[in-house]
């Protein structure tokens, strides 16, 4: 792996498939070395950068693209964080431990408690750290996502994770920390006493370069690409279709098998409920939360959609050939019409316009009496079975996309301590490995229906700022001039 300061570097043979752990370190002479290596430049990567630099700390992130993107780029890009000085300034009352309890309550109390406390503590702090990188933050108006009870989702203008993964390249790209892309980080070497001593890539020549540091940050990947590990741990979602990266192969899982690490919550993944088929574009949970609906071919609503769209997969997928309707109306088109998904959804065929309740009948393929009688549910004095409450009806033409159920990326990963670092089965902590984000498990506890709107995002940019802290206090005496705020 390439000094910060050159491409070129010690190499040897081609790497092997799979991620492994060797003791000792690598056999190469004049093995170059950094403070910090941190594996995955996503925006868990990308935020840990961040701090570390503005503690002059000196670190080389090792991503396996081309350009950074990963599950962040495929996402929405909405970050929730509470008391950052946008949302301060938006006037919304908001507080950690409100926003701890909206992640609980939407767990039912079963996510890590003190990882939930940590990143809603952390949440705000790191996004004044991004904003004061260059990266400028609106709060969402119009809704509210499902199971937050304030408004606290934080999103760039465009609206997009791929502007927010633009962004944070941009502001790393500002610093002196270097980025090594094309590097798919595939060796840990530790010492007996469990100590990371290198890590060795392979680069695009098939030859593995290695880098030796002092202290690791895993910030690479969950699992969801790896389809051995979804049928052994997610069986339900084994044959759904995978919206996520493919770069999460679970290689921080696999490290930490042989490391003997522990590892938590590996039932817990997002799902989307809204994958428009056959298009392959995610359309916005907006359009159900501004009053539409998911109606099945049997022109029948099925769940309360309100709950979540993540175990709204599971929903879908449960329906007639695996499918569902979103139904909405002009008003709730307009808004959709705002996120650059739809917009991209619509563009590729994606919508369909139906002038009346037979016309969605014929597009759906349903019974159009029975569709009527869903309709006429879907209204304030309506008391459908699953027991959502309308705060309006919806009023003829009627929008439709057909949707799948997919899933995007997991939450279960390395257990790791408040500070992010990685544990061991009795608790005790590895003594200068750390995981955030995909690598690490998150606060959606152990299934689907745990995951809190954002939740990702937030193990990711408040997993990385946490983590950072960790590496700043652990390397203080080589660094005394630097203080960072947790």
């Amino acid at each position: 792996m390439s000094a910060p300061e050159t491409s070129s570097a010690s190499s040897a043979a081609v790497a092997p498939v799979v991620p492994v752990v060797r003791y000792g370190r690598p056999p190469i002479d004049d093995l170059p070395q950094v403070s910090v290596v941190i594996v995955g430049a996503g925006a868990c990567g990308l935020s840990t950068a961040l701090v570390l630099q503005d503690a002059g700390i000196d670190c080389v992130l090792l991503e396996r693209d081309g350009v950074p993107s990963g599950s962040t780029a495929l996402s929405s890009g909405f970050i929730p964080a509470t008391g950052s000085q946008v949302q301060r300034a938006a006037g919304i009352d908001d507080s950690p431990a409100r926003f701890a309890d909206d992640i609980q309550r939407k767990a039912g109390g079963t996510a890590a408690s003190h990882l939930v406390d940590a990143y809603a503590s952390a949440s705000g702090a790191a996004m004044d750290m991004l904003a004061r990188h260059g990266l400028h933050f609106e709060i969402l108006d119009g809704f509210l996502y499902p199971g937050h009870s304030v408004r606290r989702m934080h999103s760039l203008p465009e609206r997009t994770g791929a502007a927010l993964m633009a962004a944070l390249e941009r502001a790393v790209q500002a610093t002196d920390a270097a980025i090594l892309t094309r590097t798919l980080v595939r060796e840990l070497w530790l010492d007996d006493a469990g100590r990371v001593q290198a890590v060795g890539g392979v680069r695009p020549d098939g030859a593995m370069e290695y880098l030796a540091c002092d202290m690791l940050l895993l910030a690479c990947n969950g699992f969801g690409g790896n389809a051995e590990l979804r049928r052994a741990w997610l069986p339900e979602m084994a044959e759904a279709v995978y919206g996520g990266h493919e770069g999460n192969d679970g290689s921080a899982l696999l490290w930490g098998r042989e490391l003997g690490a522990a590892s938590a919550d590996l039932g817990g993944y997002q799902g989307h409920g809204s994958w428009a088929s056959p298009h392959g574009v995610l359309i916005s949970w907006a359009v159900i939360m501004d009053g539409g609906v998911q109606i099945n071919r049997l022109g029948k609503r099925f769940h309360d959609e309100t709950h979540g769209y993540s175990e709204a997969a599971v929903h879908v997928l449960a329906q007639p050939d695996g499918v569902a309707w979103n139904v909405f109306d002009a008003q709730t088109l307009a808004l959709a019409r705002t996120f650059p998904d739809f917009q991209a959804a619509e563009a590729a065929g994606a919508l369909r316009t139906c002038a009346d309740a037979e016309a969605l009948a014929s597009t759906i393929g349903c019974d159009a009496d029975v569709l009527r009688e869903t309709l006429l549910s879907v209204a304030p004095d309506g008391t459908p079975a699953d027991g959502r409450r309308f705060m309006r009806a919806l009023t003829a033409p009627y929008y439709a996309v057909k949707v799948t159920g997919a899933l995007f990326h997991t939450q279960g990963g390395l257990d790791i301590d408040a500070r992010c670092r990685v544990l061991r089965p009795d608790g005790s902590p590895f003594p200068n490995l750390l995981a955030a984000g995909g690598a690490a498990r998150g606060v959606s506890g152990n299934a689907v229906w745990g995951y809190l709107s954002g939740n990702g995002l937030l193990s990711a940019v408040a997993g990385g700022y946490l983590a950072a802290n960790t590496i700043v206090d652990t390397l203080g005496d080589a660094f005394p001039q630097q203080e960072i705020s947790a």
